[in-house]
């Protein structure tokens, strides 16, 4: 059985044919999505559970956080390397080992005895889950023909910012009513329904057996580029883990965390370099001399920065400032996803149709994603439940047209056998976007909480005629109910102390949201960069 397989083509060059799909190549896209979906929703359906999990285990809370740190690392390593691996092994039977290598390690990690097999079979799953994404997305390339590519983007929209907001409430439910080894176990079903639909539904597009002869010389011997594999896997794995850790080991404070920069700064720089005057390299950075490809990839890593910084910020901002509950803070995300469910496929259309040109209806996204950071930063500890499931539409509106016209932009220039290796790039630095946005907020909602703290102390000194007032009130009130006198006056002084963290942590939160803010609205211009095209055509010249 057969599938579509066209992309959009540079002006002057010569247009593919395209196979008269046998299969729905909605079946295909739903097919791949199904599975992406599901790893997706890996990185971030275990945080909540990581309590339990380390009193079931047996070890600190510091220490089963590596379970998370594991999983992103092999994440990153593997991402960039994903084009490589579909054309050596071929892009239908590597999804199919990504499929059962993240299934299959899902089962071991919700039966893990021990703290180091749950790591190592964290690693295996994240190995098997950084290919599922890139290798949906040039699946997705090669199914739809260029006019039609938009709707298939937004689907891929869906799954990629649904997953991540809802796994904490999954997590949190799952974890309260049964146990946390159903956060992994739930994988099992969704990755077996996927290992038999793609195994009937997905295969290689005619055109791909030619890109696949790429990787061997005329003699037929595999080329590896073992240099540059290991460059650029030793380079990810420590930035990584620089990512992950810093704010828990103090940053340069830890000789650890020191160590990890220099690794990661000097291989990622001796890979840039050695990639680029290899003829047939691991990652293949001359695609980033395409103009829309290599804009279109700024705003896949800020996609990554503001998303994933927000949906990590809004929940622990809810349940630590605001009292809510897991499930609670969960649901204030959902309207977000219901927005972008509901508008990707109209965004979808209005590119397709040719009602607005991709580039402006993205610079418009981006505005709105903008304002709607902005926006957070304005509220207080009075606001409730309804504005901040308002301003979370608010920001879904925005990602729900970000997404479609971003992909379409991507692979505007790009000619068919590009595809492939183009993916793992924009997948590459959509998740490192992520990391960096999580990073980012962990680090300075916990910076600024200290300097609003020390500010607002250094305001309000302890002898302070107000702040006696007030205590002496709290004392004797307290006092009046039993309390001893000594008691009454460190609870009155304790229950004030509680005031100013509480406010110089909302403090910092709201810097976070102001600074993505800012970032999102001064790249917005970038995007009116990108050359003009035709939907289903290439560049124009002109521009």
């Amino acid at each position: 059985m057969a599938t579509a397989v066209a992309s959009s083509t540079p002006t002057g060059a010569q247009r593919p044919d395209v196979a008269k799909p046998i299969i729905n190549p909605w079946v295909i896209a739903l097919t791949v999505t199904l599975a992406t979906f599901m790893e997706l929703l890996d990185t971030s359906i275990a945080n909540v559970s990581l309590p339990y999990i380390a009193g079931g285990l047996g070890r600190s809370y510091d220490e089963v956080t590596w379970i998370l740190t594991t999983y992103l690392v092999a994440n990153a390593v593997v991402l960039p390397m994903s084009a490589w691996l579909s054309r050596v092994l071929g892009r239908k039977n590597y999804y199919l080992a990504c499929v059962v290598l993240f299934t299959a390690t899902s089962f071991l990690c919700g039966i893990a005895p021990s703290l180091g097999i749950m790591l190592l079979s964290r690693v295996l799953q994240g190995i098997g889950g950084g290919g599922l994404a890139p290798v949906e997305q040039a699946i997705l390339v090669d199914t739809f023909p260029p006019d039609k590519r938009a709707s298939a983007f937004a689907l891929y929209t869906v799954a990629i910012v649904t997953a991540p907001a809802i796994g904490p409430v999954l997590g949190g439910w799952i974890t309260d009513n049964y146990n946390w080894r159903w956060v992994f176990f739930i994988n099992i079903p969704v990755g077996l329904l996927s290992l038999f639909l793609t195994t009937r539904f997905v295969h290689d597009p005619p055109g791909f057996a030619e890109e696949r002869k790429s990787v061997r010389d005329a003699n037929g011997r595999l080329r590896v580029d073992g240099i540059g594999i290991a460059l650029i896997g030793l380079g990810s794995a420590a930035l990584e883990v620089l990512l992950d850790r810093g704010q828990i080991d103090d940053w340069f404070g830890s000789t650890f965390i020191t160590w990890m920069f220099v690794i990661g700064v000097a291989c990622l720089t001796g890979a840039v370099f050695w990639e680029l005057n290899q003829k047939d390299p691991v990652i293949e950075l001359h695609l980033l001399k395409t103009r829309n490809f290599a804009i279109a990839n700024v705003f896949y890593f800020l996609f990554g920065f503001g998303l994933f910084g927000s949906t990590t910020m809004i929940p622990q901002l809810l349940q630590s400032l605001y009292g809510y509950r897991a499930i609670d803070a969960g649901l204030v995300l959902g309207p977000g996803a219901f927005v972008i469910t509901l508008l990707a496929p109209v965004g979808a259309q209005l590119v397709q149709r040719r009602i607005i040109q991709p580039r402006l209806l993205l610079f418009g996204a981006v505005l709105v994603v903008g304002i709607s950071f902005v926006h957070y930063s304005h509220f207080n500890l009075d606001t409730d439940y309804r504005h901040y499931a308002w301003a979370r539409a608010l920001q879904g509106l925005g990602y729900a047209f970000f997404f479609v016209p971003l992909s379409v932009i991507a692979y505007s220039q790009l000619k068919p056998n590009q595809n492939n290796k183009a993916s793992s790039l924009t997948n590459f630095f959509r998740n490192w976007g992520g990391s960096f946005g999580i990073a980012f907020i962990t680090t300075m909602s916990e910076r600024r909480s200290n300097f609003h703290q020390s500010t607002l102390g250094s305001n309000l000194p302890a002898s302070a005629p107000a702040l006696q007032q007030q205590v002496s009130q709290s004392a004797a009130y307290l006092q009046a109910h039993g309390f001893s006198h000594a008691d009454a006056l460190s609870a009155a002084y304790s229950r004030y102390y509680s005031q100013l963290q509480t406010n110089s942590h909302l403090l910092a939160f709201m810097d976070c949201f102001h600074v993505l803010g800012t970032v999102t609205l001064i790249a917005a211009p970038l995007v009116l960069l990108t050359k003009y095209f035709r939907i289903g055509g290439g560049a124009s010249a002109g521009h």
